[in-house]
């Protein structure tokens, strides 16, 4: 008997010990911020319409400071009821900020009913509405939503609030970024999107081969012949660039891409769904709303000859004359260079760069 409580009591010491640990874990961070308000972006990036994408409000520009305190916050894992789940846990920064997994789970290991959507370049979108369904009017508003859902993280705001102001560091890093070490729900969503939108990844294959095109779907220099036939298709037969426009590759409405007929989920109504910015797509496998999709050769392939004939599918999607869905007739070897296109839109760099990496990293179990 004396045996049994001394393990019950060694195993209540253990759990104690491990919430302990979690509870004082504090961030590692550099003694200079990082610099995120002067992200220098290329010459592209200076075009009118990426300027108007830009859906940073006035009173909430990125600091260095807010976003530093937007990146603590979006890897702390107090954040959630358990402490097991922070924003980081279903946005990788190895897989350009989205979740390899087709649904994400929540603190409970409940499914979420959607892909989680890749955060990188959400800066500039120009409606600034988030999630699949445009249920968030401003990234301000998306940035708490999960925190909150009983889902996805299961948190009131009075309880996020009363665990960041009874660490050491959060009231410091509040200060810093807003001159007041006063914990607030707004101040929160602030340094978070801050963070968010910070995100860019501007240095991919096609960025550095942009400044040198002669005109859009022009070959790139340093393109292969497959990736400059994939770059020709995109911009012309195979229609993408008619959803997936600019050099943001994303258009600002949310459209039916003809994933159903009668689909079950209907997204921001009429089943249409916000279009993601293909840049990075290599690494925001599996696709789609539901992550339906495991492949860009699948993506490739539904849009080539899978589109359903849905009601209120995208104008471009169909027929001309017709409302039946068009019906691309691809080779094999167009489809390949529509995706060794696609590849060219990676930026190897945001997997790694140190701005966005998990401040926790080096405190982890201790």
């Amino acid at each position: 008997m004396l045996r049994f409580a001394t393990l019950v009591g060694l195993a209540l010491l253990t759990v104690l010990t491990a919430f302990t640990v979690r509870l004082d874990r504090e961030p590692v961070l550099p003694e200079t911020p990082y610099n995120y308000a002067n992200i220098v972006l290329p010459e592209h990036f200076d075009g009118h319409a990426i300027r108007i994408a830009d859906n940073t409000p006035t009173d909430n520009p990125i600091t260095d400071e807010g976003a530093t305190l937007g990146r603590v916050l979006f890897y702390d894992t107090r954040l959630s009821r358990n402490e097991t789940t922070s924003c980081a846990s279903c946005h990788h920064q190895d897989r350009a900020f989205s979740d390899p997994a087709r649904f994400s789970e929540g603190f409970e290991g409940v499914p979420t009913d959607r892909n989680s959507m890749g955060l990188a370049f959400a800066r500039f979108y120009q409606n600034g509405r988030f999630f699949w369904d445009e249920r968030a009017e401003t990234l301000e508003h998306q940035v708490l939503m999960p925190i909150e859902d009983p889902v996805e993280m299961g948190l009131t705001m009075e309880e996020a609030v009363a665990r960041l102001e009874a660490t050491t560091f959060y009231p410091d890093l509040f200060e810093q970024a807003f001159g007041t070490p006063t914990v607030t729900p707004e101040r929160m969503a602030k340094a978070l999107a801050q963070f968010v939108r910070s995100i860019v990844a501007p240095n991919s294959r096609y960025d550095q081969g942009r400044p040198y095109q002669q005109g859009r779907a022009q070959p790139l220099p340093n393109f292969t012949e497959e990736e400059n036939l994939g770059l020709k298709l995109f911009s012309g037969r195979a229609l993408c660039s008619e959803c997936h426009a600019g050099d943001l590759m994303l258009n600002d409405r949310p459209l039916s891409n003809g994933l159903d007929v009668r689909p079950a989920d209907q997204g921001a109504g009429a089943g249409r769904f916000k279009v993601p910015s293909l840049r990075n797509i290599e690494l925001t496998a599996p696709y789609m709303h539901d992550g339906r999709f495991a492949t860009l050769e699948e993506v490739v392939e539904h849009y080539n000859s899978g589109i359903q004939p849905h009601f209120a599918l995208f104008a471009s999607l169909r027929a001309p004359g017709l409302r039946s869905p068009i019906r691309m007739n691809l080779s094999e070897e167009e489809k390949a260079a529509l995706v060794a296109f696609l590849k060219t839109l990676t930026d190897e760099t945001l997997a790694t760069d140190p701005r966005w990496s998990d401040p926790f990293v080096d405190t982890a179990d201790g």
